[in-house]
């Protein structure tokens, strides 16, 4: 096989994608620093591209067997499904990058899915609150959610639900309010440890993408939220035995580490109690903190090095919804406009 030469392992059944695929997941995890959510759907992109080259009973497909003619072939099926353009163009992406993945493990000479077209689709970025509604929100989750207090027939049953209500929301808040504080991606923030936490200097140090350590001020916001917190984490953690997420930041009630689909949960909780109809996501947060931040004027670099962008072209993504916002303003409030 020619490809012998690239790896002493590259022979027979080890080519196998079923194995490399697992291979490759793992390298996302523990090299990489991969946040769950990219692991998921990397390996689930990956697994519908197998099953799609390997129907049931077929014999397993070799890595050297694929072209990118299987490729292309492969898009137009996700296109006669009607998959949305995104949707498309994702799973595309992972099998880019599982293919240069085993080009650089000299598994095989060339990337079949580079000469693949990845459909345009229009870009859309996360919505955004305005400072103003940012503000108004945050400060609102100093009150109980409409519910909150949930009638009970014995009091002391109602009286503990509503201080562990209460805990929720000293927890939720500095969630929140430290995510939008310091721009963190969601699995940044769920993967913070205490010595990760300067509180004296009110600094983060995060551990990002490609495990590219940096560091982030954050402001008297949300330290003002993290000190109300710490009490509530250091009850947890003493009223629970066994094993326990005694270095992570955020937690559960239970004492284990918070998960980015349970931020998400906080996130869409207060919206609704807030009776807002906007379209929140975590990263919501890391788009308004930056976009607060240009607005203001600081410098795009700046801001770069804060979010942790590799490349500048992805922070400028933000200046296109600044000048949408001043448009708008222009258009309500110019009497020419």
């Amino acid at each position: 096989m020619a490809a012998a030469k690239y790896n002493p392992l590259a022979r027979g059944r080890i080519l196998q994608i079923k194995i490399l695929i697992e291979r490759y997941i793992n390298y996302l995890r523990y090299e990489r620093n991969s946040s769950p959510h990219t692991l998921r759907n990397y390996r689930q992109d990956l697994e519908q591209f197998l099953a799609y080259l390997s129907p049931p009973e077929a014999k397993p497909v070799t890595l050297h067997s694929v072209d990118h003619l299987m490729v292309r072939e492969y898009v137009g099926h996700l296109h006669d499904r009607e998959l949305k353009k995104s949707s498309v163009g994702r799973k595309l992406a992972a099998l880019r990058s599982f293919f240069k993945y085993c080009v650089r493990e000299r598994l095989i000479r060339d990337n079949p899915a580079r000469l693949v077209a990845t459909p345009k689709v229009p870009k859309r970025l996360p919505s955004t609150l305005t400072a103003e509604e940012m503000n108004r929100f945050l400060d609102g989750m100093g009150h109980l959610p409409p519910g909150a207090a949930r009638p009970d027939s014995k009091k002391r049953r109602a009286k503990y639900l509503l201080e562990e209500q209460k805990q929720l929301i000293k927890r939720d808040r500095a969630t929140l309010e430290l995510l939008y504080a310091s721009g963190l991606r969601v699995s940044e923030l769920t993967g913070l440890n205490l010595d990760d936490v300067d509180r004296r200097e009110q600094m983060l140090r995060v551990l990002g993408k490609g495990r590219k350590e940096r560091v982030v001020p954050y402001g008297s916001k949300a330290q003002a939220a993290l000190e109300a917190y710490w009490p509530v984490r250091d009850e947890w953690l003493n009223r629970r035995k066994g094993d326990l997420d005694r270095e992570a930041v955020f937690l559960n009630h239970l004492g284990r580490r918070l998960t980015t689909r349970m931020v998400l949960k906080i996130l869409k909780k207060y919206v609704r109690a807030a009776n807002a109809n906007w379209d929140l996501h975590p990263h919501s947060l890391r788009h308004a903190f930056a976009t607060h931040l240009l607005g203001d004027g600081a410098d795009l670099r700046a801001i770069q090095e804060l979010l942790g962008h590799a490349s500048l072209s992805t922070t400028q993504k933000y200046t296109h919804a600044t000048i949408e916002q001043l448009m708008s303003v222009y258009d309500k409030s110019h009497p020419r406009a």
